[in-house]
């Protein structure tokens, strides 16, 4: 059984960094993007950012881009955020998503999911 557990959110003060970790198990994607959404209340889930599988390349929501970092770790079966200069506005519940074969920009394009993890960034 394949399974996401991401950890890492929490309260923060509106400037404040957090780190998200995503780690995977029941199934190796070291040959698979990975991502990350986001949902906030009362609005759709939309992209945060990718990785493909190799860690070359990254893409990010304009929204995070300076702001938020994404790695990956092949043999720690995981993936990663930073979070920096964190502002009201970020706060989400944050997912992890793997399996994609592509650039992973889109919901579609996974396979897996997981639980999510509350981030709430005060001002």
């Amino acid at each position: 059984q394949v399974q996401l557990v991401e950890s890492g959110g929490g309260l923060v003060q509106a400037g404040g960094s957090l780190r998200l970790s995503c780690a995977a198990s029941g199934r190796t994607f070291s040959k698979s993007t990975m991502g990350w959404f986001r949902q906030a209340p009362g609005k759709v889930r939309e992209f945060v950012s990718t990785i493909t599988w190799s860690g070359e390349r990254t893409y990010y929501a304009d929204s995070v881009k300076g702001r938020f970092t994404i790695s990956r770790d092949n043999a720690k079966n995981s993936v990663y955020l930073e979070m920096h200069s964190l502002k009201p506005e970020d706060t989400a519940v944050y997912y992890c998503a793997a399996g994609a074969t592509g650039w992973g920009i889109y919901e579609s394009e996974y396979h897996y999911w997981g639980q999510g993890t509350q981030v709430t960034v005060s001002s």
